[in-house]
């Protein structure tokens, strides 16, 4: 052991007693090396955590540094008649965005903009509301339809421009302009309300229906928003565009009007202050609906200024306002057929009793005139129809009683909301005493009497006229309805015979369409001037006068009272319901003419002409427009 221990002794160095420093430097090496290992270490982890742990994350900040992202507006869908033929469309247009993130000086871009491309008051007060309450990441337009001569300065300036650029963009047109404009509507930017509901309706370009089918198909109509990706320097100057991923368009919503047959009635109509409906009496189509005077669509797709909003809405001859589904009138002597069929299904007279008519109806020390100073003698229901005899429909109406003359009056649409795809209809009013104590007044006898010629609280529209008589000439509960078809699935209520038949006996329909017949074609008829002159095709329709002021008995029974004479604003209204052909209905007209004065002499003319154009025209049995007349031969088909 002693011998090994030697050994193992010469072999190991023996320590440098003489140098000690040497000792101190080997450990300080030892624990430099230890901290070199331990920053490697941390550094290592580091560049895990950056690479590993964190990469996807990082990577897309630095893409973010590089690339801006954006939502795109969809197109919006558009909108045609029967034929194709485009009654609300897209241009294409070109706008001023600025996108809030990418500046660290908005207000100062925004300043630089104004003196390169003006911006007057509306502009800066839309622009401060669109920052207040519209995320970073979403654009503000700063400027609309912009000129070549605006963007040859935008780009020119750009980079003093930082977060500035122009985008294409699309703006709403209406090929036919006033023509369609109550029945299409138009288009505004969104409001507040509208953004909090749905948060793309901020997006530059992004339009809200504000009116017609504009409004009520609005979700259709708007489509679904695409996305734009852009590369970017490090001021925010886009470089280039990247990806772009278009939206998708709103859908096309094909309409059951005829664009064609719309301006002729419009035509028709001329300068009077009227509306007129066109309907197919076997499933409501709507195929014209017109009302006077109109306005410019278009003007509202940039923002309708104030001064431009009050003069329309002082204007006493209210542009804005659809008269077709908006305007109450009483229907005047119209509104007898409902009368009728009211009093022959309470089985309170029958087809063939008649009453006396001298020429006025005396009741609780009030006289009602009929319209004739002479009267119409002993009357049953068909003359009563035919001469429009008041005195017969006062002693119906009393006969009968409200109730039962409402609930008919509703069951032919009259007084009762139609479902038609329209914004801001308005419902008619055919009163009963509830009705009447419900408003705090009491009802009399006389407002029954009033009530059975259409006259006193009676209201209509123009198109609860139409529907009512479609309803006559086709014994169903027709729907008047626009929407044809979107994105060519048609739409099941313009189906032939879909319609329920109405709960009326045949024979009472019959009654009331013989009368509408004779009030047309016969000789003594009260609307000779309404005959179509179409060999082999009849109309049959029924007139109106409704009178808006109370003529005294004294100026009535002096002799010389002409409503004609009266103030224009003081003239009865002129009213004519017709359906035609009359042994195969196919298409129904309403009319109503404003203080026209008498229906016989100013509605009727036009009803003729409208249903001529529309019988001639005929386009419930064409695919594609027929002009402005079909073939004389074709007229074998009626």
């Amino acid at each position: 052991m002693k011998f090994r221990k030697r050994q193992i002794g010469r072999l190991m160095p023996k320590r440098d007693q003489s140098n000690p420093v040497r000792g101190v430097f080997s450990r300080r090496a030892l624990i430099v090396l230890g901290g070199q290992a331990a920053v490697l270490g941390v550094l290592g982890r580091r560049l895990y955590d950056l690479q590993v742990t964190n990469g996807a994350h990082l990577s897309q900040l630095a893409e973010r540094n590089r690339t801006s992202k954006r939502l795109l507006a969809p197109a919006r869908g558009i909108v045609v008649d029967r034929f194709g033929t485009q009654l609300a469309s897209n241009k294409v247009s070109w706008r001023a965005l600025l996108m809030p993130e990418e500046t660290t000086d908005i207000v100062g871009t925004i300043a630089r903009f104004s003196e390169i491309v003006a911006l007057d008051d509306r502009d800066h007060a839309r622009i401060e509301r669109d920052l207040k309450h519209v995320h970073k990441y979403v654009p503000v337009t700063l400027k609309d339809f912009l000129s070549w001569d605006d963007m040859a300065r935008i780009e020119l300036n750009a980079p003093g421009l930082p977060g500035v650029l122009i985008d294409v963009g699309s703006s709403r047109q209406y090929p036919s302009g006033p023509l369609t404009a109550h029945v299409v509507g138009y288009v505004a930017p969104a409001n507040e309300h509208d953004v909090a509901a749905d948060p793309t309706m901020a997006l530059p370009g992004m339009r809200v229906g504000r009116a017609g089918l504009e409004q009520t198909q609005d979700t259709v109509l708007r489509g679904t928003p695409g996305s734009v990706e852009m590369e970017v320097n490090a001021r925010g100057r886009v470089m280039g565009e990247l990806d772009r991923v278009e939206g998708q368009q709103g859908a096309q919503v094909a309409l059951t009007l005829d664009v064609g047959l719309q301006q002729m009635v419009r035509d028709r109509i001329g300068d009077q202050f009227a509306s007129a409906v066109v309907m197919d009496c076997r499933n409501g189509e709507v195929l014209a609906m017109v009302s006077t005077p109109s306005f410019n669509p278009a003007l509202f797709d940039s923002g309708v200024s104030r001064g431009q909003w009050a003069q329309w809405a002082s204007d006493p001859e209210t542009p804005l306002i659809d008269k077709t589904v908006a305007g109450l009138y009483p229907p005047g002597s119209t509104f007898k057929p409902a009368v009728a069929l009211a009093a022959l299904k309470a089985g309170s007279v029958s087809p063939t009793e008649r009453f006396h008519c001298p020429g006025y109806y005396d009741m609780g020390g009030v006289r009602f005139h009929c319209w004739s100073r002479w009267g119409h003698g002993n009357i049953d229901m068909h003359d009563a129809i035919k001469l429009s005899c008041d005195v017969y429909f006062y002693q119906l109406a009393r006969a009968t009683g409200m109730d039962p003359i409402k609930a008919m009056g509703n069951d032919f649409g009259l007084g009762s909301k139609l479902g038609i795809e329209l914004p801001h209809i308005r419902t008619g009013v055919i009163p009963t005493p509830d009705w009447r104590r419900a408003h705090g007044f009491h009802w009399n006898g006389g407002d029954t009497v009033n009530s059975g010629i259409g006259q006193g609280f009676v209201q209509v529209t123009p198109m609860e006229l139409a529907t009512y008589v479609s309803r006559i000439a086709s014994g169903r509960m027709i729907q008047p309805h626009l929407v044809r078809k979107t994105n060519g699935q048609a739409d099941p209520l313009g189906a032939l015979d879909a319609a329920a038949a109405l709960d009326i006996p045949t024979g009472h329909l019959d009654v009331v369409r013989q009368g509408m017949f004779a009030v047309v074609n016969a000789s003594d008829g009260t609307a000779p001037k309404a005959k179509l002159d179409l060999p082999g095709v009849q109309m049959a329709g029924k007139t109106g006068s409704a009178q808006v002021r109370r003529v005294s008995r004294a100026v009535r029974e002096g002799g010389h009272f002409k409503s004609a004479d009266l103030p224009w604003e003081d003239r009865p209204h002129a009213l004519f319901i017709c359906f035609a052909p009359f042994d195969a209905p196919r298409y129904a007209v309403a009319v109503v003419i404003e203080h026209g004065n008498a229906g016989a002499d100013a509605a009727a003319p036009l009803a003729r002409d409208i249903m001529t154009d529309t019988l001639m025209r005929d386009p419930v049995n064409h695919i594609h427009p027929p002009g402005e007349r079909v073939a004389e031969n074709d007229l074998g088909e009626f």
